[in-house]
């Protein structure tokens, strides 16, 4: 018969065996778990996805880009003000409008262009006038010129001349017009609209405003008679005259 004090030191053993072999199956269920989630992972150049451009046969029209619902306007692009971002008076129909140039002999020279605003759709000051002189000559004086005449450096080289700012016409074209010339075209002038923002159209109008006044009042001056074309003066003899043009 096996006494109390032997049978303890057993009863311990078997209790250590069988702790042992539950932290054994508890990590190897650890390992298989890691190994199933590993074999799991997906990256995302794996995942399934439309490819751009690619048809796909998923949509019945065979495109995967889907168009957008609508009725939906991107965020940043909602056109509402569209004085300011058409040059247009609002509710004019441009159908409706006569074709530029064909004004009759008579009328003013604004009515060629009912439908453009002839305001700015906001306050000018003169940081927004120095911002249109920096991108007018970045991107107008090349044809138009630095003082507006029309003749400008690819002018000057063989392009065809282009239109004066300070000709009757554009004087009294509404600013509208210009913006519309700078979004659209004109001529054979290209389209502005992916290279100049609606702020800095709009600069550059106001840039162009200040050229047209500046040159009309330097016409101005150099019509009025200067001092030395006096009647006394022209009747005076000059020492060319008198001498015959030899000193």
């Amino acid at each position: 018969m096996m006494l109390k004090s032997e049978f303890k030191p057993q009863v311990n053993a078997d209790k250590r065996r069988s702790r042992s072999a539950v932290i054994c199956v508890h990590l190897r269920f650890m390992i298989l778990l890691l190994l199933l989630f590993t074999g799991c992972r997906r990256d995302m150049q794996d995942q399934p996805k439309m490819k751009p451009y690619r048809g796909t046969s998923f949509f019945g029209d065979g495109l995967s880009s889907r168009q957008p619902i609508e009725g939906t306007v991107a965020r940043g692009f909602l056109r509402s003000d569209t004085a300011y971002y058409t040059g247009k008076k609002a509710g004019v129909s441009p159908a409706a409008s006569p074709t530029p140039g064909t004004a009759q002999p008579g009328t003013a020279q604004a009515n060629t262009y009912p439908d453009d605003v002839d305001t700015f759709p906001f306050p000018i000051t003169k940081e927004i006038v120095m911002r249109g002189r920096e991108r007018y000559e970045i991107f107008c004086s090349v044809c138009h010129g630095l003082t507006g005449n029309g003749d400008g450096m690819v002018v000057r080289r063989g392009f065809r001349r282009a239109a004066s700012f300070n000709d009757d016409r554009l004087r009294q074209a509404p600013v509208g017009h210009f913006f519309d010339a700078m979004t659209n075209g004109w001529g054979a002038m290209p389209s502005y609209a992916s290279q100049i923002p609606v702020q800095d159209r709009w600069a550059i109008i106001s840039y162009i405003r200040a050229l047209q006044a500046s040159q009309e009042n330097a016409a101005t001056a150099s019509a009025s008679p200067s001092p030395s074309s006096s009647p006394a003066a022209s009747r005076a003899p000059t020492t060319a005259t008198r001498t015959g043009g030899h000193e």
